[in-house]
């Protein structure tokens, strides 16, 4: 029998990405305040907060395997997450539709029965096309921009805005699923 897996994460976007997989899983969401400070590299930043969720929701679990991930978006030095408010929202996709940013997700896993943690990183350079006041207010009536880190859904409509990527398509969606594949691999539990 799998060990069971755990998901850190109430993100639908993540949820969608582990079924389409076909990995059976829980979710158990973190109540962990997530750092919005960078200090030092983005890498160790995205992995410091998916490291915090994960061993929020491993400390209420006896067994299993706990996945976490933290996506942010780092746009003229700054750490760009889910926006707070509508006016943020499209305030943030002006400044992320001027140049190409870059998306970070730090992912770990942690073994509960073997008291494993393993973590790792991705990143992403989407390019955007530019973005009128009436393109965004447009996109606003379709979809909920606070739910994504950087405002936009690239899975979704949000595509329309992209350019191209350099990178994994799944970082940006919010689950670098190649490097999860990996990890989860290291402790035993295979997708294929």
């Amino acid at each position: 029998m799998s060990p069971k897996i755990i998901l850190a994460s109430k993100s639908k976007a993540r949820r969608k990405l582990l079924k389409q997989l076909g990995i059976n899983f829980i979710t158990a969401s973190s109540i962990i305040k997530e750092n919005h400070k960078l200090r030092g590299s983005c890498e160790k930043f995205v992995i410091s907060n998916a490291l915090a969720k994960a061993k929020d929701v491993a400390a209420r679990f006896k067994s299993g395997i706990v996945v976490a991930a933290d996506t942010v978006v780092l746009a003229n030095g700054r750490i760009i997450g889910k926006p707070h408010n509508m006016k943020d929202a499209a305030r943030t996709l002006k400044l992320l539709s001027k140049k190409p940013q870059w998306v970070y997700t730090g992912i770990v896993v942690i073994d509960i029965d073997n008291k494993k943690t393993l973590f790792d990183y991705e990143k992403t350079k989407v390019y955007m096309n530019p973005l009128s006041d009436r393109m965004i207010k447009r996109y606003f009536a379709k979809v909920s921009p606070l739910d994504y880190a950087g405002s936009f859904d690239i899975q979704g409509f949000g595509s329309i805005f992209i350019d191209r990527i350099e990178g994994c398509f799944y970082n940006v969606v919010g689950l670098p699923v190649a490097k999860l594949a990996k990890l989860l691999s290291r402790v035993e539990v295979n997708i294929f």
